[in-house]
C-alpha cells in the first residue's frame, strides 16, 4: 500500500499508474536524514527519510518525508510492504 499526499493506493498496479501519472518526468532526490529500526520477528525493516526533492526547471526545492516498510523475501532481498510519502510544506 502506498500513502501519497493522503491518498491511499492499494496494489503494485494501482501504486505504479498513481507513480507514472505524476505532471513531471524528472525529479532529483537529496536525502537529508535516514533512520531505520527492525520490525518485527519476520526481519522487516521500518525506514524514515527525509530531504529535498527538485523537479526539473523549478528554482526551489520541495521538502518531503517518506517511510518505507521493507519485508524479506526467502530469496535474501527485500520488498516495500507499506510506503507513506509527504511533502512538507513550510
Amino acid at each position: 500500500m502506498l500513502t501519497f499526499e493522503g491518498q491511499k493506493i492499494q496494489g503494485s498496479p494501482n501504486i505504479v499508474s498513481k507513480l507514472t501519472s505524476l505532471p513531471f518526468q524528472q525529479c532529483h532526490h537529496n536525502i537529508t536524514t535516514v533512520d531505520c529500526q527492525p520490525s518485527g520477528p519476520a526481519g522487516g525493516m521500518l525506514v524514515f527519510v527525509s530531504g529535498n526533492l527538485q523537479l526539473a526547471g523549478e528554482t526551489h526545492a520541495l521538502k518531503f518525508s517518506q517511510m518505507f516498510h521493507l519485508m524479506p523475501t526467502p530469496q535474501g532481498s527485500f520488498y516495500v510492504l507499506n510506503d507513506i510519502f509527504r511533502l512538507n510544506y513550510a
